[in-house]
């Protein structure tokens, strides 16, 4: 786990770029959009919802998620519950400010077609908090920690 500013930052950068990766084939999927965008399109999608998403991750969504995670009393010595709760936070957060992003790119693309937004909004959140949390927990999270502890952490010891 990190423990300096510029662990926070690189691992920050880690999780925001498995989320964004992950969550963008899926909400292209469930969209019905996966053979009707061109891998230029997508690539172009992947860095402009990585930009929002680390900026969100790095300034808004992880502070206040790590504020609200570590004020509720638990045993924070225990990793486990620390993972979860600031997972829970984390992707609580980034579900309710990145929908709104896909709530916009909808609208815009005139693809609500007489939805709702407050519905279609909820709709996107509830959709992607139950394929976020489980993607977060299983898959992105450890990766990332497995990943961070291998490349990022060695390179930040000092060496001799």
């Amino acid at each position: 786990m990190p423990t300096t500013k510029k662990e926070e930052f690189y691992f920050g950068l880690m999780m925001c770029f498995g989320m964004v990766v992950f969550m963008t084939v899926y909400n292209l999927f469930t969209h019905g959009l996966i053979g009707s965008i061109t891998w230029r399109g997508i690539v172009a999608q992947l860095f402009q919802i990585y930009l929002i998403a680390i900026v969100l991750e790095l300034f808004i969504v992880g502070p206040i998620a790590k504020k609200m995670a570590f004020s509720l009393p638990y045993n924070k010595s225990k990793k486990l519950f620390v993972i979860l709760f600031l997972a829970f936070f984390m992707v609580s957060g980034m579900v309710l400010c990145m929908s709104l992003y896909g709530l916009g790119n909808a609208y815009f693309s005139n693809s609500l077609q007489g939805e709702s937004l407050l519905g279609s909004y909820f709709t996107l959140v509830f959709q992607n908090f139950i394929f976020a949390f489980p993607l977060q927990l299983i898959i992105v999270g450890p990766l990332v920690r497995y990943v961070f502890v291998k490349v990022v952490k060695p390179a930040s010891l000092p060496r001799d």
